[in-house]
């Protein structure tokens, strides 16, 4: 764009508006202004931390879990036996996997819990986690299997879960459904 040269007229116009403004004193500094921090998400922050407390201390009773034989299954209630079928028979894509080998039982149970807040976050409805069979723990026993389970029956984002199929991990892992 082209500039217009400034008349007389415009300067004089320029002088009445500001006739009665007056300098701001000069303290030898340049003042620079400060960049704001960066953006904390508090309130998810806070969430999290709530949710998490409250998975923490959560209890859950043995109408929670499905009996259908010795294959770990979840169902939240008011939902269709439809919707483990299909997570059984792996029409629902594994969209994320969480693999909890070497971890102890606190490092899980947080890992576990961001897994899943970023999961809901991102949109993920389908996610494999891995608690591993046990057999580098003491009497070759899954530490961490009954508890990933009590855990996931514990969070309300957690429609169903499923023992995984053969492919995706067996009796080592766990298909789970987010609500989306």
């Amino acid at each position: 764009m082209k500039r217009l040269p400034l008349t007389d007229a415009d300067r004089s116009l320029f002088q009445e508006a500001v006739r009665d403004a007056e300098p701001l004193p000069h303290h030898g500094k340049v003042l620079r202004k400060k960049a704001p921090p960066p953006a904390l998400p508090v309130q998810s922050l806070l969430d999290d931390k709530e949710a998490l407390r409250e998975s923490l201390g959560a209890e859950w009773t043995t109408e929670d879990w499905l009996d259908t034989g010795d294959e770990p299954n979840f169902l939240r209630p008011g939902l269709s036996r439809q919707v483990l079928r299909k997570l059984r028979s792996g029409a629902w894509v594994i969209q994320r996997e969480l693999d909890l080998h070497g971890l102890d039982r606190h490092e899980a149970r947080e890992a576990l819990a961001g897994f899943l807040a970023n999961c809901i976050k991102r949109g993920i409805r389908c996610v494999r986690v891995i608690h591993g069979k046990g057999l580098g723990s003491k009497n070759r026993e899954p530490v961490l299997k009954t508890k990933v389970k009590n855990w996931l029956v514990q969070r309300e984002e957690v429609l169903a879960y499923c023992q995984a199929r053969p492919v995706d991990g067996g009796s080592g892992a766990l298909l789970v459904l987010l609500k989306a």
